[in-house]
């Protein structure tokens, strides 16, 4: 849909097309700010805004955060990631919307940390109580055992 003169705002029922994979709209005179419903599109592979008169943060989260510069070309308006113009107040902060992601990548690293610190934990007291008991006798002899047969070969 580039090219086509379209004036006026991106409506925000786009984000409805949740199957679509690449949007042009560039080189029209499109206005306003980028739905955050465009967040919705998961299978956006594709998205050019560039050229128009957009202004206001750029959405991110979800595919918005693999969209370069050239997306947005020519909006001398829009200012967020991943554009170098930063958005001057707080209240023009592009929200992310998928948070959803960042909990799981969170809640599994503290699985993996919680593995860890169990078993350097166990570990920790079997040795402590092994040698603090005396001689762990069983220990030598199957470390003794598997000595002989390296040296027989």
């Amino acid at each position: 849909m580039s090219h086509n003169c379209l004036i006026g705002s991106i409506p925000s029922s786009l984000g409805d097309l949740s199957e679509l994979e690449s949007l042009d709209l560039s080189s029209n005179q499109l206005n306003g700010r980028i739905p955050i419903e465009l967040n919705n599109l998961g299978f956006l592979e594709v998205l050019n805004l560039s050229y128009n008169d957009l202004k206001g943060p750029i959405p991110q989260g979800k595919q918005f955060d693999t969209f370069t510069n050239d997306s947005y070309i020519g909006n001398l308006g829009l200012c967020g990631l991943p554009l170098s113009k930063g958005c001057d107040n707080d209240a023009e902060t592009p929200t992310k919307l998928d948070r959803d992601d960042d909990d799981d990548e969170i809640n599994w690293k503290f699985s993996i940390l919680m593995g860890y610190g169990c078993g350097l934990v166990l570990g920790l007291s079997m040795a402590y109580i092994l040698f603090t008991t005396g001689k762990p006798w069983w220990f030598i002899r199957i470390f003794e055992r598997a000595r002989q047969k390296f040296a027989k070969r």
